[in-house]
């Protein structure tokens, strides 16, 4: 019932906005494209019923060589871990990077669909977890195998080198500076500029996002380990209780952002669990606390890293703890930064593809990833934001204010069709517009 009432409000949102002159986005259709559909939607289902945590992406890693080297691509596997490196040299010129994510996410799928992930593995703390595409890696791939082929097929077009890469262990902002270790930028041509897109629903399918200059936030994860001194749970007053101390470190941390970051700028401090405890009447001997914290400066980045420690530890000491906490700054990546001469240049040529109505610019976004690793190196680069969102159901969540599923929920589910089209016809624009041969427009 409220399915159908969804789909209903949309038509009548759609409706409106027709009615407006509002043109929402369709499927970027062009023969080559829509060649290369059907393969790369039968990749995207296979991968989606596979799905591999971070750093164990062994058959995904394979299949995506395979495919690329039946391309015509010479393909080098196990860079910086299951990390794969596919070039393809067509005369003199730039060389160019593309590059797609290999790794799933534990997290168990709930989207109903007929191909859903039911996998399960296990995590690097020995858990049986289920695994999904939730982040939208499976797309990536696909666009990148698709758009891999029709640059092979149609060397014309185009003059220079280009290099495609699986990168492993995104989601735990690892695999990229793996790659850049195992000799990314030593052992293969070191490229001329970077590129790389992410599918969300924050835009409706059919439509792309740029964002010149910061897109998205530096990352941290902390670990906080709080000590106590553990005892029954009828006597809290001959212990020092590590659960209480941690809620109020909870409460206190949330006044960093409220209280000490100068109003305007971003700083998100979340606090994603807390282990502590094996029984209702029992006071554990610590807590743990796992953290994630974003901004976009670095000066407010090292601001709020000091306070979360100042904070923690006055926290302890007020409690009495016996010991001081623990923090450990265990995953961090900084934030990626589009170059904007660059960002320039390729909106250009995706309005030429994707007319430009479907070419928006749009905010910075707070997730981080480690493509940033990528561009540390000196390289220029740019990240795309490609929408996921089926429009009607975009339209609806639009009108009722809500929110479709973000990236990582177990709802999460991108409009395959028309945004693996726009994937792979944004992927063909833009390397066709740096790798542009003479005489070509």
């Amino acid at each position: 019932m409220v399915a159908r009432r969804l789909m209903s409000s949309g038509r009548v949102v759609l409706s409106v906005l027709c009615a407006l002159g509002i043109v929402l986005p369709v499927a970027a259709a062009t023969p080559e494209v829509d060649a290369a559909y059907p393969p790369a939607y039968a990749f995207y289902v296979d991968l989606h019923q596979h799905p591999e945590l971070s750093g164990h992406e062994i058959r995904t890693a394979a299949k995506l060589a395979a495919e690329l080297r039946g391309i015509g691509y010479t393909v080098t596997e196990h860079v910086g871990g299951t990390g794969i490196v596919a070039i393809l040299k067509n005369g003199p010129g730039p060389t160019v990077m593309l590059r797609t994510e290999l790794d799933a996410l534990p997290v168990e799928e709930k989207t109903g669909l007929a191909y859903a992930s039911k996998v399960h593995a296990q995590d690097a703390a020995g858990h049986d977890v289920f695994v999904g595409h939730m982040c939208g890696h499976d797309l990536h791939m696909s666009a990148l195998v698709a758009s891999a082929g029709i640059m092979a097929h149609d060397k014309n077009a185009w003059h220079g080198t280009l290099m495609l890469i699986g990168q492993p262990a995104e989601e735990t902002i690892s695999g990229a500076a793996a790659m850049v270790q195992g000799g990314l930028f030593t052992r293969f041509p070191r490229p001329d500029v970077v590129l790389a897109l992410h599918v969300g629903n924050e835009l409706p399918a059919g439509k792309v996002g740029i964002v010149p200059g910061i897109y998205n936030t530096n990352a941290d994860s902390l670990r906080i380990t709080i000590y106590g001194k553990g005892g029954h749970g009828s006597a809290p007053h001959t212990t020092v209780d590590p659960i209480v101390t941690a809620a109020r470190t909870i409460l206190a941390l949330q006044t960093i952002s409220s209280r000490e970051v100068k109003p305007g700028e971003l700083a998100v401090i979340t606090v994603g669990y807390i282990n502590a405890g094996t029984k209702n009447n029992i006071i554990p001997d610590q807590a743990e606390l796992g953290l994630t914290v974003r901004t976009y400066k670095s000066d407010v980045r090292k601001q709020v890293l000091a306070a979360i420690t100042r904070i923690t530890n006055a926290e302890a000491e007020a409690a009495g703890a016996p010991r001081a906490p623990s923090i450990d700054r265990y995953e961090t990546t900084d934030a990626v930064y589009n170059d904007p001469a660059l960002a320039q240049r390729l909106r250009a040529a995706l309005e030429s593809t994707l007319n430009k109505d479907n070419v928006i610019m749009t905010a910075p976004i707070t997730a981080s990833e480690d493509f940033s690793a990528f561009i540390a190196q000196g390289i220029p680069g740019f990240y795309l934001s490609l929408g996921g969102a089926n429009p009607e159901k975009y339209a609806a969540a639009a009108a009722a204010e809500t929110h479709l599923p973000s990236n990582h929920s177990a709802l999460f589910a991108p409009d395959v069709d028309p945004s693996l089209h726009t994937a792979i016809a944004a992927e063909v624009a833009m390397l066709r517009s740096l790798l542009k041969a003479e005489g070509k427009t």
